[in-house]
């Protein structure tokens, strides 16, 4: 379950939860295939479909040094129809 950093929580992430659709960042290394089984084999859910798309890191400045953070992965996962992820599927408030 290392692969899987957090969930996002943005108001586009927010309004795909109405979808069935979860956000999460990734590690930039893991694959669409070993995401789709530790989300199913952890949350016991099955996935329709997964999108995911690298995002490069942003440019950082510490004094005179400039530097990057590190680059990392966007995954929205779709699941059938019935099931969910309990942590992410409260009702906010």
């Amino acid at each position: 379950m290392d692969e899987i950093k957090y969930a996002m929580c943005t108001d586009k992430s927010i309004r795909l939860l109405w979808k069935n659709q979860y956000t999460s960042n990734v590690e930039s290394g893991s694959t669409g295939t070993e995401i789709k089984h530790w989300v199913e084999l952890f949350f016991s859910v099955k996935v329709i479909a997964m999108n995911s798309h690298r995002l490069s890191g942003k440019s950082r400045r510490m004094g005179p040094i400039m530097g990057y953070t590190m680059p990392y992965k966007h995954m929205i996962i779709t699941l059938q129809p019935g099931y969910s992820i309990p942590p992410l599927s409260k009702k906010i408030t």
